[in-house]
């Protein structure tokens, strides 16, 4: 393919171009479908954590009013495995058998004409149980452990000959809560079949593993499923897997021959689409008395779904972050009677970091030495694993930026120095070294007779901006006025796109999207190259480039034509063109892909009295390789900033004894609210990534991670107290 020039692309602010839809109401949930015939489905759930039901009495419930079906595992069609997808295992089929697994747990769906008449039927099943003693924490003796469940330990040189030739040693446990990501819309699904062929509306931030897990769930050709998802009202992971209500839903509509919508409430979110799981960690680190690094120690036990799967290694983040010799992570997984864990933003970095960055704080004060100093004396110039160059890093300019900015140096280095009247303040940092991710993904782009554009992928926007960024980037790379872009996604019949996760969407489509506009341009250029009408007739790759809706000689830019005109003189209604991505190979490139990093700066007010804590300030510098738009990519570090504290201070989510989450509400269950975050100063710095067309790199889980170190580093300057567990409650502080 020959090259042609292009506009570049900058990183200037565009308005969101999904906000008039959203700001009136048109933006198109899928809680806001209603397919003709529609009906209701509504969950009945276990409500002990262990055993088998014994009983299951649904007649009263399949009597009442307005009632078409009630499915248990006695009479539920039997649902194959769901597959294996490039984030892990499909979570377990719901209504397999009469086991018990988590408290929560499907054991009936009821399926009535309305959402009311289901919700009371639902009351009317009468289920009963043998109860088993249900294993509930990492640290119960009688819980399964699972060593090196990803083959992800790692080791590197020799760790206790590190620790013997070290001057200061410091070494904890370290705990992380249970969180639930609590997006604002509730997930939900509505299903209609026509003969094989089934359209779901569903909250997912991945259209194709829908797709493709309700193909193989139901035995049925994924061409004929079609999964919708334009809108998602937020997710943070809670809409990666293909959650049991999404087949129920599916199951239900294919009983009763009937459209069925099903929504989960607010306390069933809590219990039916993941949580970050809990983890205990055990640290330690050793370092000379200059502050340089000789040996780190990082292991990790988090929680397991009984029978599930998720992707969590938790320890691994020690391994890359620093420019140290011998280092060993090691992570486990214990299977307890709880709903199944999944991605929360940020997955296993949040709680791994947690540890790491407090550790590092601590031997800083052990060694008489700035947090910062140590952090930039162990600052990894190469990739510590593969000993290959970054493909970018400007994590010295995080940190120059971030300490010039906040005021560092203003900081007393002595605990319970700093004081405002009553209260204690407290400056705290953390390093964020977040991996790159990016898989294969694909894009259309077209250009009509008007002149406007058409590009789309099946990817989600879940809140972060996608809809915004991509037409910007298509804009700029085919010469158009944004308001001549029109971007879509969120269809699975469109090209396929992976997963609104990971940090890894707008690499992937990103560059999707530039491979597709690119081989659009080219289209046009091939089309007119012997064409003697055209002004660009013989011009050569490199010759021509897009501006102002028109192609044209580089050389000479009056002399060109707009797409429409070529079109029209080659009677042609549109011309398209495929583009895809693939993950870069360090291999091949010869050089570490780097993902973003980042330097969190934040100050803290800690009333002795009362043990409140307050943040009141927060600086974060990213090394986001190019910004594509610097209003969504600071959007989303204030988003994450905001989970960061919630994290950090507020959000467990806790279980009784018999299993059942006893703060499932929003009334019981804290999260950051404005009074609890202050001004959230984002800074970008660094340059284009070299892995990848466009430069990026993914920005939404980095502005989550190292926030509660940093605040948990700032309540050991303001009070000499170190806290290992999270989140720090006013109990803790006392």
């Amino acid at each position: 393919m020959t090259s042609t020039r292009m506009r570049p692309m900058v990183g200037e602010g565009l308005v969101r171009v999904e906000a008039p839809l959203k700001v009136t109401g048109r933006a198109r949930y899928f809680n806001d479908v209603d397919v003709p015939g529609m009906v209701h489905a509504v969950v009945v759930r276990s409500t002990v954590a262990a055993g088998r039901v014994t009983r299951l009495d649904t007649a009263r419930a399949g009597a009442a009013s307005g009632v078409l079906a009630v499915l248990t595992h006695r009479n539920m069609p039997r649902l194959a495995a769901g597959p294996m997808t490039i984030i892990g295992a499909s979570p377990p089929v719901p209504l397999r058998d009469d086991r018990v697994l988590y408290h929560g747990q499907p054991v009936a769906v009821v399926v009535a004409a309305s959402a009311e008449e289901a919700r009371y039927a639902a009351s009317l099943v009468e289920v009963g149980y043998a109860p088993a003693e249900p294993v509930l924490h990492v640290d119960d003796p009688r819980a399964e452990l699972i060593d090196d469940p990803w083959g992800l330990d790692h080791v590197r040189g020799d760790v206790e000959a590190g620790f013997a030739a070290a001057d200061v040693v410091v070494e904890g446990r370290f705990t992380t809560a249970d969180n639930t990501n609590n997006p604002l819309g509730p997930m939900g699904t509505v299903a209609y079949w026509n003969g094989e062929a089934l359209t779901v509306h569903d909250a997912t931030q991945w259209p194709h593993n829908v797709r493709s897990t309700l193909a193989a769930v139901f035995g049925v050709p994924e061409a004929g499923v079609r999964v919708l998802a334009p809108f998602v009202g937020g997710g943070f992971g809670a809409g990666l897997r293909v959650w049991p209500h999404v087949l129920l839903a599916a199951a239900a509509a294919r009983e009763v021959g009937l459209p069925v919508k099903l929504v989960l409430s607010r306390p069933e979110m809590f219990s039916s689409v993941g949580h970050r799981p809990d983890s205990v960690q055990w640290i330690r680190i050793g370092a000379r008395g200059d502050g340089v690094l000789t040996a780190i120690s990082h292991e990790s036990v988090s929680s397991l779904g009984m029978e599930d799967e998720d992707f969590e290694p938790v320890s691994r983040c020690s391994a890359g972050a620093y420019a140290c010799g011998s280092v060993r992570t090691r992570d486990r997984q214990a299977r307890l009677h709880i709903p199944g864990p999944g991605s929360m933003r940020a997955p296993a970095e949040a709680q791994g970091n947690w540890a790491l960055e407090s550790a590092i704080d601590e031997l800083a004060y052990g060694l008489g030495m700035d947090p910062l100093e140590v952090r930039l004396r162990n600052l990894a110039e190469v990739d510590p694993v593969s000993g290959m160059p970054w493909s970018s890093n400007a994590l010295r300019e995080c940190y120059a930026e971030g300490a010039r900015r906040f005021g560092w140096a203003r900081r007393s280095p002595e605990p319970g120095s700093m004081r405002d009247g009553r209260r204690f303040v407290g400056y705290g940092l953390a390093a964020v070294s977040y991996p790159g991710y990016q898989v294969a993904c694909q894009a259309r782009a077209s250009v009509g007779r008007d002149g406007s554009a058409f590009v789309r992928s099946a990817a989600t926007d879940i809140g972060t901006g996608t809809y915004t960024v991509m037409t910007q980037l298509a804009a700029g790379l085919l010469g158009l006025d944004p308001g001549r872009v029109r971007f879509d996604l969120g269809d699975s019949d469109m090209p396929y796109a992976p997963q609104a996760g990971g940090s890894g969407l707008t690499g992937a489509l990103g560059n999707a999207v530039h491979s597709a506009c690119l081989r659009l341009v080219q289209e046009f250029c091939d089309l007119v190259r012997d064409d003697p009408a055209s002004p660009l007739c013989g011009a050569g790759p490199g010759e021509v480039a897009v501006g102002g809706g028109r192609i044209h000689l580089v050389a000479d830019p009056s002399r060109g034509e707009a797409f429409g005109e070529i079109l029209v003189r080659h009677d042609l209604v549109e011309l398209a063109a495929d583009g895809r991505s693939v993950p870069p190979d360090s291999g091949e490139l010869g050089m570490a892909c780097a993902g973003a990093f980042g330097a969190k700066f934040v100050e803290v007010r800690v009333d002795p009295e009362l043990g409140l804590l307050r943040v009141v300030r927060v600086v974060s510098v990213i090394d986001g390789g190019r910004i594509l738009n610097a209003e969504t990519a600071a959007s989303q570090i204030v988003g994450g900033t905001v989970g960061g504290i919630g994290q950090a201070m507020l959000e467990e989510t806790v279980t009784d004894p018999t299993g059942r989450i006893a703060n499932a509400t929003f009334g019981d269950y804290l999260i950051a609210v404005n009074a609890d975050v202050p001004d959230v100063d984002v800074v970008f710095v660094g340059g284009p990534d070299r892995a990848t067309a466009t430069g990026t790199k993914g920005v939404g889980e980095v502005g989550l991670v190292g926030i509660a170190a940093a605040v948990g580093n700032a309540v050991f300057h303001a009070t000499g107290r170190r806290i290992r567990d999270l989140p720090i409650t006013i109990d803790r502080l006392l």
